[in-house]
């Protein structure tokens, strides 16, 4: 029996027992006694704390036989509730209970926000790049050790349970939120996640890892919008590091800093953006944020690298920046 089914069976034993000590008197005594009298004498005959009788029962042979059966019964279960809350409270059951209640209502006030599917080996640093970059991040991981190494992480919110059941995904805001990335080192579960994922939400991206490259089809068939393979991709940046080093060190000095706070990123702007029609340079993002306007791209158009200050926004534009991680999310709530 979990947590909440035990407190809420001490709960409702409780009540039962308190609720038929009191209509037991008030049948007993053919109502003559109020009814709050006969819930006073319950209360003091099951908690024994010696107060006097309300209601005479001395010389009513029903009455007292009512009485010794219910301190004996009642007793029972008042003790069994106080053990078992004593429990919970030692065992940290309790605690870890009402930490999850008030996690959970911190998940669904969040909107755009990205579920991490997995905290091992790959999730970790992708929940940290993720941090760093200001986004908004919720973890959902089964394996408590992953979680406990994940909680370095600061204010990182997180779901411990199975990815694979629809209930989780749901608790962790899939239907907020801006995209879901899959990092579990099992590419039949991956491919379940982002099938079920792409049900629930029919906008939401999905990035998907994978080991076996001939799952690829079948990834992008159930709803994933990328499929990345760590091992193909660390194969590529080795080869890179072997025979044009100073190229990586050059694009690595690009995409983040040595001091962690510059980083390339992209502001997609909406159609109905109060900077449609207006030129680049009027948006404040060179002068106002300091950042620096790599490329544009109009929906699926080729990219137009380093765009003039007289490039007209249009919508569904995505402009392509580089700059300080703080300076980029004020730009980005700016659109």
């Amino acid at each position: 029996m979990d947590i909440k089914k035990r407190l809420y069976f001490v709960l409702i034993a409780v009540f039962c027992v308190i609720t038929w000590g009191s209509i037991g008197y008030y049948l007993i005594f053919k109502g003559q006694p109020r009814f709050v009298d006969c819930l006073y004498m319950t209360i003091i005959s099951l908690t024994t704390v010696g107060y006097g009788e309300v209601i005479q029962i001395s010389g009513n042979l029903t009455a007292e036989i009512f009485t010794m059966v219910l301190i004996t019964f009642g007793m029972g279960i008042i003790l069994y509730g106080i053990s078992t809350l004593t429990a919970l409270f030692i065992e940290g059951e309790l605690s870890g209970f009402l930490r999850k209640k008030r996690m959970e209502k911190q998940i669904q006030k969040l909107n755009n926000h990205y579920i991490v599917c997995g905290g091992g080996e790959t999730g970790l640093p992708l929940i940290s790049e993720l941090v760093k970059n200001r986004e908004q991040v919720v973890l959902l991981e089964q394996d408590e050790e992953n979680i406990e190494r994940c909680k370095n992480v600061k204010n990182l919110l997180y779901i411990q349970g199975d990815a694979t059941e629809d209930e989780n995904l749901i608790i962790a805001g899939i239907h907020r939120a801006a995209g879901i990335i899959i990092c579990l080192p099992s590419d039949k579960d991956s491919l379940y996640i982002t099938m079920t994922a792409r049900m629930l939400s029919e906008k939401i991206r999905i990035i998907s890892r994978l080991s076996n490259q001939k799952l690829r089809p079948k990834l992008i068939k159930a709803g994933a919008d990328s499929v990345v393979s760590p091992n193909t991709i660390g194969a590529l940046r080795m080869a890179s590091e072997m025979i044009r080093p100073t190229v990586v060190n050059f694009l690595d000095s690009m995409l983040r800093s040595s001091q962690g706070n510059l980083r390339i990123h992209q502001i997609k702007i909406a159609g109905n953006s109060s900077k449609v029609g207006n030129k680049l340079e009027d948006t404040g993002l060179q002068k106002k944020f300091n950042l620096l306007i790599l490329g544009a791209r109009i929906g699926k158009e080729e990219i137009l690298f380093n765009p003039g200050n007289s490039f007209i926004i249009q919508p569904d534009t995505t402009l392509i920046i580089m700059g300080e991680v703080d300076n980029i999310a004020k730009a980005k709530k700016m659109f």
